[in-house]
């Protein structure tokens, strides 16, 4: 468990710098769940479009070159 703990308070201070976990005033537990959902729901987001921006590029094939150079 402890090699897990660096990735985990690195992933809340990322969705404390960029998606504004700690900018919450709620006043109730409801209020508090609500915000940390929402929060978590984009982070989850956001972690899956940088995995697929940060994917390789699929290998270059015959067909695909053939297809990128005459498309229709």
């Amino acid at each position: 468990m402890e090699g897990h703990r660096w990735s985990i308070e690195s992933a809340f201070e990322t969705a404390k710098g960029e998606l504004g976990l700690d900018h919450n005033e709620t006043r109730s537990w409801h209020g508090w769940h609500r915000h940390v959902s929402l929060v978590m729901l984009a982070f989850a987001l956001l972690a899956r479009v940088r995995h697929q921006a940060n994917a390789p590029a699929p290998p270059k094939t015959i067909q695909r070159l053939i297809a990128l150079t005459y498309p229709g």
